[in-house]
């Protein structure tokens, strides 16, 4: 940093014939005042910002053992846990994604079913690509592409209006062919590409496809090349999709058809690779993304990545779907779990050092009400 020396310096210089030059020996005086002047000049302080979060938000789903949602819950009906310490919960708020879910005489009286804000629902599809692992899981390319037909129909017939989708595909790097959009065509057309592998339509790999107007993956996601950079493997393209859908507010559904991701360990059981899944599942919890991972193993084949499905799914309040001879039961079941939940504020508690991770367990007081939730939220990076 350079500052001004205040202090004067008075120069005089003999005239003669061996007079030296003036500026070398202003410059060694100058040189001997700068440390001394600069020895007086206060330490910076360093930078540092401290962030203190007074407020938390936990999106809860409750039904009932059918799946049923289950409506009319007040604050004192939950139970609320941070770090095995009871929290009490500062509000609640029911939103759905139907204009109203009651009978003609409970909209009259103006109960919670039909006061509920309405939530439009933001539905991600993303598909792993599986061709590469035919070889070794005969017919798990045939799930693929019958996943594919399955959702073009789901979409056609089941998908409501409010509804916004996006299509994603990930083969050794995420792909992006369709971003939000309530256009049940253009889903269709995206989810065939995805699901059959092959590259997005319509533009080239270094160009975005448009200026989005409404919610938007693709505003988030890296460009081109550097995309596939960002995402060499599943759980960057998870963490990547997950960092572009944060700014996006509210619940968004992950359905994730895949066969799982991990390790597998010398004795053949499925061994969590710590140091990418932590990450991944920070960033996923951390924007809100509830992954409903569906699992395009050949019907009644067991393996050993189901639990890393199964995983991911409890962690980020989503839901693991497998053992189905039809890919449309797991949608509608999708489709019902996430037609209504509950919006909890908590005030959390005060950030310890080094601490990165808080748990937070909620239940009802109901027993028989089923409740899913995210495990918790991170406190550091």
């Amino acid at each position: 940093m350079l500052r001004r020396i205040s202090s004067k310096v008075a120069l005089s210089f003999r005239s003669g014939p061996q007079r030296w030059p003036a500026w070398p020996i202003a410059l060694a005086v100058l040189l001997a005042v700068a440390p001394a002047a600069r020895s007086q000049e206060p330490a910076a302080p360093p930078f540092g910002e401290n962030v203190t979060v007074r407020e938390a938000l936990l999106d809860v789903l409750v039904t009932d053992r059918d799946g049923n949602v289950i409506v009319g819950l007040g604050k004192d009906d939950f139970v609320l846990e941070e770090d095995g310490q009871p929290k009490p919960v500062s509000s609640l708020t029911f939103y759905s994604n139907r204009k109203f879910l009651g009978t003609p005489a409970e909209a009259a009286e103006g109960g919670i079913a039909s006061a509920a804000p309405v939530a439009e629902r933001y539905l991600i599809f993303l598909f792993e690509d599986q061709r590469e692992a035919n070889a070794e899981a005969p017919g798990i390319l045939a799930r693929q592409l019958d996943a594919g037909r399955r959702v073009k129909e789901w979409v056609r017939m089941e998908m409501l209006t409010s509804d916004w989708a996006a299509v994603l595909s990930y083969d050794r790097s995420l792909e992006l062919h369709q971003d939000f959009t309530h256009d049940r065509a253009a889903v269709e057309r995206a989810i065939d590409t995805a699901s059959t592998g092959r590259p997005p339509e319509g533009r080239f790999p270094s160009r975005r496809v448009s200026t989005p107007e409404g919610p938007s993956l693709q505003a988030g996601l890296p460009e081109g090349a550097e995309l596939i950079r960002a995402t060499p493997r599943i759980y960057e393209g998870l963490t990547v999709l997950a960092k572009a859908a944060q700014p996006l507010r509210g619940r968004k559904n992950l359905i994730f058809f895949t066969r799982g991701v991990g390790k597998i360990d010398s004795f053949g059981q499925y061994k969590p690779d710590l140091a990418n899944y932590d990450p991944m599942a920070r960033a996923l919890n951390a924007a809100n993304v509830a992954v409903y991972a569906i699992d395009v193993i050949p019907t009644g084949t067991t393996h050993t990545l189901a639990d890393s499905m199964n995983q991911v799914a409890t962690d980020t309040g989503g839901r693991y779907l497998f053992n189905f001879t039809n890919f449309t039961t797991p949608l509608r079941q999708i489709a019902q779990d996430t037609s209504g939940y509950y919006l909890l504020s908590f005030e959390p508690q005060p950030n310890q050092t080094g601490k990165t991770f808080s748990k937070v367990t909620v239940r009802t007081k109901n027993p028989e009400f089923v409740v899913r939730t995210r495990r918790g939220y991170g406190t550091g990076s």
